[in-house]
């Protein structure tokens, strides 16, 4: 999760960081008030980041972990997930 302290670290230092490292998703979530934001990111066959967006029922499916997704209005909202 992204605070007021580190958004340009986690933005772009880190993103660069694990995309060397060869870390196959990175995942930005925001959930500040008034800047809403989630952006996923995998590696390409070049070992490149590019953006991954969610499905069109607003669901993100995590290419590395198996069976693993998210609603991102669960990140965005300020209630709780469904149970």
């Amino acid at each position: 999760m992204i605070s007021d302290d580190s958004v340009a670290r986690d933005r772009a230092d880190k993103s660069y960081e694990y995309q060397e490292a060869g870390v196959r998703e990175y995942w930005i979530l925001d959930s500040r008030p008034g800047r809403e934001r989630t952006d996923f990111y995998v590696l390409d066959q070049r070992g490149r980041y590019r953006p991954v967006p969610p499905e069109s029922d607003g669901r993100y499916q995590s290419t590395v972990l198996p069976g693993f997704w998210l609603y991102v209005d669960w990140v965005t909202s300020s209630s709780p997930p469904p149970s």
